[in-house]
């Protein structure tokens, strides 16, 4: 068997809130370029052809299509998001037979000056969907109080082992994106569970470097969070921010996961 100890999933987020011109194609080779370079993962949002969220699966069934012809990374979609749309249109990704994961937001916060809702009727409707349809979730935890609501959560419902939390820095608002957040973040997460780094507004690797040193099993990556390889040079695509994550582990002696040691380690789909 495979040591799995000094593997990470490389996660890519390549598709910017910001972005207002959805072209399914365009994302799918992306995408692709950015297996290639090594992700295991991709993570996206329902979206319309104008960028905005929405619970019509169209555009996206159609980008997931040309990404699963061309490679067998893992597919995750988001529940979340801040936007007008109720808990059951969040929850529309759920029932597609090509999304793997999804994201799980279990507590509300503030987003620049948005407030992004996750009431708690919200998130165990959430839960109770996602379980029945089987699709693994990764817990998003942007404050302590998201880890404890999820450790909760975890005597309530049954969840495949292990539970995958993204500690989630860097937005206005939210927890900060320094390394006193991230120790204190990482001190809340439950035993016998695994947690992975999401930065946003991020300008260079540091923050991210420290979270392999101090154990993240996942690094997310991509437009959705930042297009910054260096605090000078922002990429004109996602797959040199792979590059140079994979480039990141290497050198401190880890490996990236391919997508069938992640589905066998994170236990998707089971």
């Amino acid at each position: 068997m495979t040591d799995m100890g000094n593997k990470v999933l490389v996660s890519v987020a390549p598709v910017a809130a910001t972005d207002k011109v959805i072209i399914p194609e365009k994302i799918a080779e992306d995408v692709y370029d950015c297996y290639k370079a090594g992700a295991a993962m991709v993570h996206l949002h329902v979206r319309d052809r104008e960028g905005n969220l929405t619970p019509d699966m169209t555009l996206l069934e159609e980008t997931l299509a040309m990404i699963r012809r061309d490679s067998d990374i893992i597919i995750e979609v988001s529940t979340g998001g801040v936007s007008d749309l109720n808990i059951q249109e969040r929850c529309a990704p759920l029932y597609s037979e090509m999304v793997e994961a999804c994201s799980l937001n279990v507590g509300s916060t503030n987003l620049g000056r948005s407030v992004y809702c996750n009431p708690i009727d919200d998130v165990e409707y959430c839960i109770r969907e996602m379980l029945k349809q089987k699709k693994t979730p990764e817990v998003e935890t942007l404050e302590i109080g998201h880890t404890w609501a999820m450790e909760q959560l975890m005597k309530k419902y049954e969840f495949a082992d292990p539970v995958l939390f993204s500690i989630v820095l860097g937005h206005e608002g939210e927890a900060p994106a320094t390394p006193q957040a991230l120790a204190a973040m990482i001190q809340m997460i439950p035993a016998g569970t695994v947690w992975g780094i999401t930065q946003a507004r991020r300008t260079d690797f540091s923050l991210l470097a420290g979270a392999v040193g101090m154990g993240a099993r996942t690094v997310r990556i991509g437009f959705e969070d930042s297009r910054y390889l260096d605090s000078q040079t922002q990429a004109l695509s996602n797959a040199p921010l792979v590059e140079k994550t994979v480039n990141m582990l290497r050198a401190m002696d880890k490996e990236p996961m391919t997508p069938k040691e992640a589905r066998n380690f994170f236990r998707i789909g089971r």
